[in-house]
């Protein structure tokens, strides 16, 4: 049996019976099996099991397809519209690099923006709450990312924390009042 390569590219095979094949855990796996091993980062490659044809893009595009038409639409029809007018134009080569760069540029951002909030309270009477407004951040962000799983609840207060019911309470409602503001924040950074 094949040794596990962490680090490495895993070859999938695809069979004419659409069959996909995982070589390095030696086992048929699903195009959400693909799907998840995107979203943890792990890098691998499909290839026709008949022509050795790598196929990784056109197995990608079919995973997107299918997520998109499970309702848990990310491209806006005006952004396919555009998309598809571009094939045949000549700026058609420089779209790929152009969506790649922007992509890394919005992650880069999302990275600033939870390092920011994270920074912005260390050390000060408020990091508990910094702390805990993180938590409903990653918790409101896992809801809208396709496949996720729904969120556990919000963080247990910390030990010896008494707090009356109406307290809890009215640190819920400003939280949720917090969570709203930083989400139309988000809303038009992204705008």
């Amino acid at each position: 049996m094949k040794k596990p390569n962490p680090g490495g590219v895993v070859i999938i095979k695809k069979y004419a019976n659409r069959r996909l094949y995982n070589t390095e855990t030696s086992s048929y796996i699903t195009l959400e099996h693909l799907a998840a091993m995107t979203r943890e980062g792990r890098e691998f490659k499909v290839v026709d099991a008949k022509t050795e044809e790598d196929i990784t893009h056109n197995v990608l595009t079919q995973i997107i397809m299918e997520e998109e038409s499970r309702g848990q639409t990310m491209l806006p029809v005006s952004f396919l519209r555009q998309l598809i007018s571009m094939y045949g134009d000549s700026m058609q080569s420089m779209v790929p690099s152009y969506l790649e760069a922007s992509m890394d540029s919005f992650r880069r951002n999302q990275m600033q923006f939870r390092s920011a909030l994270e920074g912005a309270f260390a050390g000060s009477p408020f990091e508990e709450i910094a702390k805990r407004n993180m938590a409903m951040f990653d918790v409101a962000t896992q809801a809208f990312k396709p496949g996720a799983e729904p969120a556990a609840a919000s963080p247990a207060p910390a030990p010896g924390a008494a707090a009356s019911a109406s307290a809890k309470d009215d640190q819920i409602a400003a939280l949720k009042s917090e969570l709203a503001d930083l989400k139309a924040k988000v809303d038009r950074l992204g705008s």
